[in-house]
């Protein structure tokens, strides 16, 4: 019995370490199973979403990222190309419809077309009550985490049509599912985008593109840092993701569902959400 255990962990060992040497050096995934495909990535440069990026195009992806300042794209791209990946990319505040027009002309100058999109950008201005936000706050919250999404994706879709299929990728927030007292507005933008993906996805099957919805829970980011400092002295959610798996979430941790997500292997999986928060909120 031991013996056996023993073979066991010791298979296990070396298929972990034949894992690190597969993605070393570059970075790439001699497998490649998004070889030649493109996709584009908001909110890309750092957190979650430059995880994101990465994961992408070590599965061979040609990646284009994007946020509102020009040295934050500046230095993640020069970081991404420094590990032989082949990654472009541009200013874009999605908020702003010049902005989203700009990135969907790179991408066509650059690759012709799209496979993938991921909707990673988002904005929390407000630390407290719903009916405490003003008009403003409101207008800025709903157009960047929901609105658009939904505009950045109408553009890009005659562009992903023409490659026969393709998948979306909405970033929700484990706040959609257990709401934080301190983040009103925000918890309702993120709700939203579980009905985006659940009603983009009726509407684009018949296109062949697939639209799913990451969720994450408390990932150790700056911009996770307001909830793991001023919302968590009122929430048990930090401490139930670290307690039951003894850590707090990563980055990579959200990177490999997306590239799952836009594989092969999820060419039958659509309008569903992917809760990666250490625990389940529901059944």
């Amino acid at each position: 019995m031991l013996q056996a255990v023993a073979r066991v962990h010791r298979g296990l060992f070396h298929s972990r370490a034949g894992l690190s040497v597969r993605m070393s050096s570059t970075g790439i995934n001699p497998k490649s199973v998004l070889a030649n495909r493109v996709a584009v990535v908001t909110g890309s440069t750092e957190g979650i979403g430059f995880a994101i990026a990465r994961r992408l195009a070590q599965d061979g992806a040609h990646v284009v990222v994007s946020s509102r300042k020009q040295q934050n794209v500046d230095r993640a791209v020069a970081t991404l190309q420094g590990e032989g990946l082949s990654v472009t990319g541009t200013v874009c505040h999605v908020g702003k419809a010049e902005d989203r027009e700009r990135l969907v002309t790179k991408v066509l100058e650059h690759h012709g077309g799209l496979d993938f999109l991921v909707c990673n950008a988002a904005v929390n201005i407000l630390v407290g009550g719903t009916l405490k936000a003003s008009e403003e706050m409101w207008d800025k919250i709903l157009t960047v985490n929901v609105k658009s999404p939904a505009l950045l994706l109408s553009q890009m879709l005659p562009h992903m049509e023409n490659r026969g299929m393709g998948a979306v990728i909405l970033v929700s927030s484990l706040a959609a599912y257990i709401p934080q007292v301190k983040l009103g507005v925000y918890n309702i933008s993120k709700t939203a985008m579980l009905g985006l993906t659940r009603t983009l996805s009726l509407e684009l099957a018949p296109k062949g593109i697939r639209v799913n919805c990451l969720v994450p829970g408390i990932i150790e980011t700056r911009f996770s840092q307001v909830v793991r400092t001023q919302v968590a002295a009122e929430s048990e959610i930090p401490d139930m993701c670290s307690v039951l798996l003894h850590r707090l979430g990563q980055p990579e941790d959200c990177a490999g569902i997306v590239s799952f997500l836009c594989s092969p292997d999820a060419s039958y999986i659509t309008g569903e959400s992917f809760v990666v928060a250490g625990f389940s909120p529901r059944l």
